[in-house]
């Protein structure tokens, strides 16, 4: 049985919301998102793109929809039938798990933002491993070419504890928050839903990375569709972690 076929709690959620998870505000600053990404890594098209964790491929049909070649890969099949039916010339996609990639080397960029699969692999999916996202991480750092760029999200744990709402629960082993939410799907129909988030702190995240060969260089506090370069804070839900791969 593959990895893939192990199946992950992100699935169910998936198949409840559908496309109605493109509805959500979090959404809506795709555009502004990768105008940033690309300003400030100065890529242009001719570049090999993985998003890693690609969902319904939002990041991955915008970048399509400017030139670039890119490979999405997800867990959830529903997700990539609904990426794979709005997809440009150039983007593919493909079921897989990401704490189990299997590429080497080849791709200029490997992104996996807004908890695409970086932060979402503990809680009851983690099953016997020790470290989930590390290994999601290190797979995007072998993914890279050497000089290459790794582009990822990670919840801000500062915040997160912070702010921690009654009902809700933090593992301070794990650093993993469970959050008890309601979806909803197409026709509205809601659901309730645990939420399991592994979230960091940026000396963790420089550590994660220099176990895995990448070098850091920026990471900064973002919100959905606000990209541009702040200093890590206790008050913005996620860094942006930018790192180069090893040469």
């Amino acid at each position: 049985m593959d990895a893939a076929a192990r199946g992950h709690w992100f699935e169910t959620l998936a198949d409840h919301m559908g496309p109605a998870y493109l509805r959500y505000s979090f959404t809506k600053g795709t555009g502004k998102e990768i105008d940033t990404l690309v300003d400030r890594l100065g890529i242009e098209p001719g570049i090999r793109i993985l998003d890693v964790g690609c969902g319904p491929g939002r990041h991955a049909n915008e970048l399509g929809r400017r030139g670039f070649e890119v490979h999405g890969i997800d867990i959830s099949r529903t997700f990539l039938d609904l990426a794979a039916r709005d997809a440009p010339p150039g983007v593919t996609y493909e079921r897989r798990d990401a704490r189990d990639l299997p590429f080497t080397t080849e791709f200029d960029l490997v992104i996996s933002v807004c908890q695409g699969a970086f932060g979402l692999a503990d809680g009851p999916a983690a099953g016997p491993r020790p470290d989930p996202d590390l290994d999601i991480l290190a797979g995007m750092a072998r993914a890279v070419r050497p000089g290459g760029t790794v582009v990822f999200t990670a919840f801000n744990a500062y915040l997160q504890v912070a702010n921690l709402h009654p009902g809700n629960d933090f593992d301070a082993t794990r650093g993993v928050h469970r959050e008890t939410t309601e979806i909803r799907g197409p026709d509205g129909s809601p659901t309730t839903t645990d939420l399991w988030t592994t979230c960091f702190t940026p000396r963790e995240l420089r550590l994660m990375c220099s176990r895995v060969g990448l070098e850091v260089r920026s990471i900064d506090a973002v919100e959905p569709g606000r990209w541009h370069p702040r200093p890590p804070d206790v008050d913005t839900p996620e860094f942006l972690v930018i790192a180069t791969g090893s040469i």
